[in-house]
């Protein structure tokens, strides 16, 4: 195998990156709608991109698999001669050797969504935790500083599941009057977000707010809405369709309900492509571009926020949609022009 990269990154270094060029896509985990959206997403940018001779299809590896299935992506990908690498990591550092190969073997690698410790990568994604502490930050002030809270979060070890909460316990220790009752993982999965959520009612009379992350919320709402409540918890919910017509029945029946969405973009990997099109073509990030925890990120704009003030324009915005579609956004390619020389 090793011997297999060594020859590939002779031959990318004797003749170079030339448009068309042929971007992989490894994608390590496939239980949520969002990420369906990711890879729509990318597919449309890339068609754009085709249209101009500059790309081929993609190559997509997507799957669930562990650590171990996402390097063996990453690797085959590298075997069949792409140019680039896009990868929404399942590790912050355990796909690092891979990286480091692919990027010896000539390869261009960009993570999405998450970030990855490999300083041979270049992250493109949204500042996870701050992502967080914008709706923790909310959910403290509604609550007026203090109340019994419980925290529903994703996958356990995920990197943007860990920022996320870093975030979230950043926000609460300024605010010691809020009490965190549980704290559980529901995996972004809805129908786990309302068994959780369930269980929770059951073993806590006295819940006055909830965060969860996306990909969960509704799950947690229908919970709350089916124990009929006498009073619905403030929450931190998601800027996902379902959520968000659910959240506006939520307030027929409890006018004082009061709920909050952050978009997390699903076009994050469509932005990551804009990126890696732009290093394939030779071009350099400018100076101070590139920030985060390692040095290898660049934080595209969160684009929107839901309150209840907003509801009634997000619903107009999801006319038509699925439950499943997450309000979205994509950076422009003057955006995207802007982090190069």
């Amino acid at each position: 195998m090793l011997l297999g990269l060594a020859l590939i990154g002779v031959w990318a270094q004797q003749s170079g990156p030339r448009p068309p060029f042929t971007i992989g896509v490894s994608n390590g985990f496939i239980g949520s709608e969002w990420r369906v959206q990711m890879l729509d997403d990318m597919r449309v940018v890339n068609e754009a991109y085709k249209q101009q001779g500059l790309t081929r299809d993609l190559v997509i590896q997507s799957a669930n698999v562990d650590v171990a299935g996402q390097i063996n992506q990453i690797r085959n990908l590298v075997l069949r001669r792409v140019n680039g690498i896009i990868i929404n990591p399942n590790s912050q550092s355990g796909l690092n050797a891979a990286i480091r190969d692919a990027v010896r073997a000539g390869v261009r690698v960009v993570s999405v969504d998450q970030e990855v410790s490999a300083p041979e990568a270049i992250n493109v994604t949204i500042d996870q935790k701050e992502w967080a502490k914008i709706s923790m930050r909310w959910l403290a002030e509604t609550l007026g500083g203090k109340g019994n809270i419980v925290i529903i979060n994703g996958i356990a070890g995920h990197p943007a599941n860990e920022a996320r909460y870093e975030g979230v316990k950043e926000v609460l220790a300024q605010y010691p009057g809020i009490q965190v009752l549980n704290v559980s993982n529901a995996d972004w999965d809805q129908a786990k977000g309302q068994e959780v959520m369930s269980r929770l009612i059951a073993s806590y009379p006295n819940i006055d707010g909830v965060w969860s992350q996306d990909g969960m919320a509704e799950g947690a709402l229908r919970a709350l809405l089916a124990a009929n409540l006498p009073r619905l918890p403030v929450m931190a919910g998601e800027a996902r369709a379902g959520y968000l017509r659910l959240w506006a029945e939520a307030k027929r029946r409890y006018p004082d309900f009061k709920s909050f969405g952050v978009c997390n973009p699903p076009g994050v990997g469509a932005s990551g492509l804009k990126v890696m099109v732009r290093l394939l073509q030779g071009k350099t990030l400018k100076a101070g571009v590139l920030q985060g925890p390692f040095k290898n990120t660049i934080y595209v704009p969160i684009p929107c926020q839901v309150s209840d003030a907003t509801l009634g324009e997000a619903l107009r915005q999801i006319q038509g949609k699925p439950d499943t579609y997450v309000l979205d956004g994509i950076i422009t390619d003057e955006q995207a022009d802007a982090y190069f020389r």
